[in-house]
């Protein structure tokens, strides 16, 4: 915090005049920044001989409050540091002021409600593993934080990325699971974000897999929900295999795009891509449900129960996809795909995972 600055500022000059008696004095300013990522900041400011209260909320292009109460609500709608002022004026026209420094957390108000689910059950299925974010941390019995810049082995992520990913950037809150891409310096990166992942802890082979989420948005972001074949380590990319179930490439008006992918080895790097685009509306603006079903003969891909993929994997060259996969969750920023950050984009910009579902056959 800074230390308040007290002042008392005088109209008129020359040290001899008298004092006058209509000067403010005793201005006392008491702040209470909510905790609940509302944004809402309220202020109780006192004074006597005071007619009027000036309120600045330190918000750039935001005009100043002058009025006769000294109760003050302003709600942010950007998390940050903020430096306030708050005056008494006198009837003198002269005032009294202090300055303060408040950091404020701001959240979306999100509706889990809102948008497309699927059921928790499914004919000739039986549900094999599920994470319904229901508590109030990870399930590190389940996933791992996948924390880093790729550094020193692959910088970037190998598609030159610009995040540093934290444990910091996500936490559980009613019912989801959040993830946060931040512009902040950290370690020699300008963004941190989260990315979290089930290897060597729950891996599967074949079913059906939905994840229910809200995805961020702005130029330069990439959410990404994927699976690596479990033998990564010792065989290496793309022999092990990369089964992309939802990614996005956000701004320039493609948040109504995601795209599915599967990656394979035949001699050289091989994909198969498709993509999918909502008939209206934006991926950030509701939750959908993004889903794959993996049999020995076929990948199909789905959003919201609409089939937009398929890839046969009946073909000699395509061993990878016969034996387990990991998930992994994450959200990028910049790269080669998406491009930077730029102006437009808002930062913070939040995930929201609703579950995550594998049903395999019964």
């Amino acid at each position: 915090m800074l230390s308040l600055l007290f002042f008392l500022v005088r109209c008129d000059s020359g040290d001899n005049n008298p004092v006058d008696p209509n000067n403010p004095i005793n201005l006392t300013v008491e702040t209470i920044v909510y905790e609940d990522k509302s944004g809402i900041v309220f202020i109780k400011a006192t004074a006597d001989k005071a007619t009027e209260f000036y309120f600045d909320m330190g918000v750039a292009g935001s005009e100043p409050i002058l009025q006769t109460s000294g109760d003050y609500e302003h709600t942010y709608k950007v998390t940050g540091s903020y430096n306030i002022e708050v005056r008494a004026y006198g009837s003198n026209g002269r005032y009294l002021k202090k300055q303060k420094n408040i950091v404020v957390t701001t959240g979306e108000i999100i509706d889990i409600e809102d948008g497309y689910s699927t059921p928790l059950s499914y004919q000739g299925m039986k549900l094999t593993w599920n994470d319904e974010f229901s508590g109030t941390e990870l399930n590190l019995q389940d996933w791992s934080y996948d924390n880093g810049n790729g550094c020193p082995n692959l910088c970037g992520w190998g598609n030159n990325e610009l995040e540093y990913y934290r444990s910091e950037n996500s936490w559980l809150e009613n019912g989801s699971f959040v993830m946060e891409a931040k512009e902040e310096d950290y370690e020699g990166n300008r963004f941190t974000s989260s990315k979290i992942v089930t290897r060597n802890k729950q891996a599967f082979q074949y079913g059906r897999f939905d994840i229910r989420a809200k995805l961020p948005k702005g130029q330069g972001i990439w959410p990404a929900f994927w699976l690596l074949g479990s033998n990564q380590a010792q065989v290496g990319w793309p022999k092990c295999g990369e089964i992309d179930i939802m990614e996005m490439i956000g701004g320039k008006g493609r948040e109504r795009s995601i795209h599915g992918n599967a990656f394979w080895d035949r001699n050289g790097v091989v994909d198969f891509p498709a993509s999918y685009t909502l008939p209206q509306g934006e991926f950030h603006e509701a939750f959908h449900v993004f889903s794959i079903i993996w049999d020995e003969e076929k990948i199909r891909y789905f959003v919201d129960d609409n089939e937009f993929h398929s890839n046969d994997i009946t073909t000699p060259d395509k061993t990878e996809f016969h034996q387990p996969f990991y998930f992994i969750m994450n959200i990028a920023v910049g790269g080669n795909w998406p491009g930077s950050p730029d102006e437009t984009t808002e930062f913070p910009t939040k995930m929201y995972i609703d579950y995550v579902r594998v049903f395999q056959k019964e």
